[in-house]
């Protein structure tokens, strides 16, 4: 039976991945229950409720996530969590015969101080210390889904994507990432009129950032194609840009009178993360959204949603 066909389930689905994956495949059979309908922390429900709903898919999108200072102020939080989830899903899936799994993973899995990150890199070195509890947790399902895919006709693949952005992101402070968060300080900025924003850095740290749709339109690709793609899968654009030429694309959008101040004193993480996505490319997948045109269409986001004047 195609996968097309089968029944989805997408945990997870009321964070900015989820909502956009539901927004662009509105034409699938997806079952998206909320934490209380399925609770992740609990293997035992999370097994009856795949038999009860013939789940034929899994899509595994659910994770405590944060910015630098969420991760840093509560590392036993995310480890712990994030294992546990990842834990229970993945071998009630396999218990419960589920033959399609792809677990989405995050760019964090990578050893600290690689300038160009390689599928074959992860396991290979010390993690970035600012995100390390998180790191570990997803590096343990990656492992997880890598030993159950070597079992005959199992195809539980992971999806290692870029930083992203775009609709449905979280824009609070302590919570945001890098463009959410810039978006806020910038339009917030204007209102009252300031000069400056700070930075934190010297502004000149390596970021790749990808527009949310494109993801949700890999993640499609992926799940038509888990038999082919290869066991770890990065995503994203292939290019990056410096801090400080993410804050001069957004305010040149948003406040192109903007300057900038350097706080020197803040966590700023590696100093260059950019994704190898050979390999997706050549399966025959590509992102396609310009920085600019993914920014104007985050604003507009927030602008309805988000900032209440």
């Amino acid at each position: 039976m195609p996968i097309t066909d089968q029944i989805i389930l997408v945990t997870g689905s009321n964070g900015m991945v989820g909502k956009n994956f539901l927004e662009e495949h509105s034409n699938l059979k997806i079952i998206n229950p909320t934490k209380d309908e399925l609770n992740l922390f609990d293997k035992k429900k999370i097994s009856n409720f795949l038999k009860k709903n013939k789940i034929g898919v899994v899509l595994h999108l659910a994770a405590k996530v944060g910015g630098i200072q969420d991760n840093i102020n509560f590392p036993i939080e995310y480890l712990t969590e994030n294992t546990k989830m990842n834990h229970n899903i993945i071998m009630s899936s396999f218990e419960n015969d589920i033959k399609f799994f792809l677990n989405i993973s995050s760019s964090c899995v990578y050893p600290k101080n690689k300038k160009i990150l390689k599928e074959e890199m992860i396991f290979s070195g010390d993690l970035e210390s600012s995100n390390e509890s998180y790191a570990i947790s997803k590096i343990f399902s990656l492992k997880l889904c890598n030993l159950i895919s070597k079992k005959k006709n199992y195809f539980y693949k992971s999806l290692v994507p870029c930083n992203l952005y775009g609709p449905h992101d979280k824009f609070e402070k302590d919570k945001s990432h890098l463009v959410a968060a810039i978006i806020d300080k910038v339009h917030k900025a204007k209102l009252i009129g300031a000069k400056k924003v700070e930075i934190w850095g010297d502004g000149k740290a390596k970021r790749e950032f990808m527009f949310v749709k494109d993801f949700v339109r890999a993640i499609f690709f992926c799940l038509l194609n888990l038999k082919k793609i290869p066991s770890i899968l990065n995503c994203g654009t292939g290019n990056d840009k410096t801090v400080l030429g993410y804050y001069k694309a957004i305010s040149k959008i948003i406040y192109p009178d903007l300057l900038f101040k350097y706080n020197l004193n803040k966590p700023v993480g590696m100093k260059k993360k950019l994704m190898d996505v050979n390999k997706i490319n050549k399966l025959g997948w590509k992102s396609k959204t310009s920085l600019e045109a993914g920014i104007i269409q985050t604003y507009n986001f927030y602008l309805n949603n988000f900032f209440k004047k």
